[in-house]
């Protein structure tokens, strides 16, 4: 049995770098793809380079997308053709489904029962906190916390389920992997019998690591949030560089998890909790002075 960690990059080099030495004892190979198109359909040149990470070369399976998705909706005009704003939201979610199915083109050396693992980039499971050999479930998924502009600034709004993971002989899609619903249903529920993305047979692996999101400069998150899946919601928005500056200097955010419309994502903030060091991962407490930069000392 070998454990295969498939994961999207688009130019995170420090989210990689500490994903990969924080995996690397229990991962048998890294899938990585890259595409040359953002989720907002900007072209972009492929970023990843396998000389940045020497010691995981042997391990790195790179894989590069040239094309877009089929079946992108575009509004026809006189000097070619553009999204409609209505239709972004759609592209953007066709685009990233697409990169994470051409992650299927970096298993073909994977056996039936090899351990198939999807999550963002960003977000690091806790591989510690789960027994493979033992494991009889068909789909296992990661309850992780949710850390915003610093690695210690903690987020308590909602538990996040970045990771899961199944069997290789298990596997529908990336796609179908990263839709399943974050929850165990009971084996009466009827509605499960023929979904795909309700299950009973699934293992939830309690504190199950971390998501490390938006661990970057405002300018860098200002320009990531263009181009990432929720860029319509962003742009509405109004944010800019400096208003990102203002919510990292205050330690808030102002996106609202529970809000029904886009409307009204950004009309509330949040406070996030400065955690001390004994809440991270081994590899940031040995590694502190190296990304102090990212770090939160203040109280």
């Amino acid at each position: 049995m070998k454990i295969y960690d498939c994961t999207l990059f688009y130019d995170e080099d420090m989210i990689l770098e500490i994903r990969l030495n924080m995996l690397n004892k229990y991962v048998d190979k890294f899938v990585i793809s890259e595409s040359k198109y953002t989720h907002s359909g900007e072209k972009k040149k492929l970023n990843f380079d396998i000389n940045k990470f020497p010691e995981f070369k042997k391990k790195i399976i790179y894989v590069p997308i040239e094309d877009e998705s089929d079946g992108l909706i575009y509004e026809k005009k006189d000097n070619g053709f553009s999204e409609k704003p209505v239709n972004r939201r759609v592209n953007s979610v066709k685009r990233i489904a697409y990169q994470r199915n051409k992650l299927m083109e970096g298993l073909p050396e994977a056996n039936d029962n090899d351990f198939i693992f999807y999550s963002d980039n960003d977000e690091i499971p806790n591989f510690a906190n789960f027994d493979f050999e033992a494991n009889k479930n068909k789909i296992v998924m990661f309850k992780q916390k949710l850390f915003y502009y610093k690695f210690n600034l903690f987020c308590d709004l909602v538990d996040w389920y970045g990771t899961k993971g199944c069997k290789k002989k298990n596997l529908i899609s990336f796609e179908w992997l990263r839709q399943i619903k974050p929850k165990k249903y009971p084996p009466f529920r009827l509605d499960t019998i023929f979904s795909k993305v309700k299950y009973t047979n699934v293992k939830i692996v309690n504190d199950g690591g971390w998501h490390f999101t938006r661990i970057l400069t405002p300018e860098n998150i200002h320009s990531k949030e263009l181009n990432a899946e929720h860029h319509d919601e962003y742009r509405l928005s109004k944010k800019d560089a400096s208003k990102i500056a203002d919510l990292v200097r205050r330690k808030v955010i102002n996106y609202d998890f529970e809000a029904k419309t886009t409307d009204n994502k950004f009309t509330k903030e949040f406070k996030l909790k400065t955690l001390s060091i004994d809440h991270m991962p081994t590899f940031l407490k040995e590694n502190i002075h190296k990304y102090s930069k990212w770090f939160d000392f203040e109280k």
